[in-house]
C-alpha cells in the first residue's frame, strides 16, 4: 500500500486555498475556510472517512461563502484524485445509509474516471449557520467533477435543515472511504476496459 496524500494548492483572484489530504488517517482535521458551518462539515467529513484533512481558505467572505465552498470543493476533488493514484486494488465503488435523527440519507460513489452529479436534497431554509444551504449542491457538484467520481445522493427522509446536510457529509465520507479501501482480490484496476 503506497503513502495516499496529496497536497493541493488553487490561488484565484477570489480564493486562495491549501488542502492537505491523507486517506488512510485517523480522523484528524485542521479547519479554517472563514465559515463555521463549512468548517463543521467537513470535520464531520474528515472524523467519520477517517481521513486526514487540513483545509485553509482565504476567500471573498465579504460578497459571500459562495467561491468559499465551492472552489474548496474544487480543490477537496483534485486532492481525492491525486490521492487515490492509479485506483489498483480498490474497491472503486462505495455507499452509506446513514441516519442522524430524524434524517436519513444515502450517498453512493463510483471513482470511474467519470463525472456525475445526481442528489434529491432539499432545504426550506436558505442558510444554515453561515452557510447558504445551496452551497451544498455546489460544494458535492465541484467535488464530483474535479475528483472524475459518479456521486449521487437521496434523502431518504428528515426535515431538520442542519441534520440532512450534516449527515450528507457523512455518508459522503463513509462512502468514499468504503470506495478507496484495498481489496485483496482486487489486484489490478476494477474494470472490464482495465483502466479507470
Amino acid at each position: 500500500m503506497s503513502n495516499r496524500t496529496a497536497v493541493v494548492e488553487r490561488n484565484t483572484k477570489e480564493t486562495k486555498i491549501r488542502i492537505s489530504l491523507s486517506l488512510d488517517g485517523s480522523g484528524k482535521a485542521d479547519l479554517d475556510t472563514g465559515v463555521g458551518f463549512f468548517n463543521h462539515m467537513l470535520d464531520g467529513f474528515a472524523r467519520h472517512g477517517l481521513f486526514d484533512l487540513e483545509v485553509h481558505v482565504d476567500g471573498d467572505l465579504e460578497v459571500d461563502c459562495h467561491h468559499t465552498v465551492e472552489d474548496t470543493g474544487i480543490v477537496l476533488g483534485n486532492a481525492i484524485r491525486e490521492a487515490v493514484g492509479d485506483k489498483k486494488g480498490i474497491r472503486r465503488y462505495g455507499s452509506c445509509i446513514l441516519p442522524m435523527d430524524e434524517v436519513l440519507v444515502l450517498c453512493a460513489i463510483d471513482l470511474s474516471g467519470r463525472p456525475y452529479y445526481v442528489s434529491d436534497a432539499q432545504f426550506t431554509v436558505p442558510r444554515v449557520g453561515d452557510m447558504d444551504t445551496e452551497m451544498v449542491k455546489e460544494f458535492f457538484y465541484a467535488i464530483s467533477y474535479s475528483a472524475q467520481m459518479n456521486l449521487h445522493f437521496k434523502v431518504l427522509s428528515g426535515s431538520n435543515n442542519h441534520h440532512i446536510c450534516e449527515a450528507m457529509f457523512k455518508a459522503f465520507a463513509k462512502a468514499l472511504d468504503a470506495a478507496v479501501s484495498y481489496d485483496e482480490r482486487i489486484t489490478d484496476v476494477l474494470s472490464t476496459k482495465g483502466s479507470l
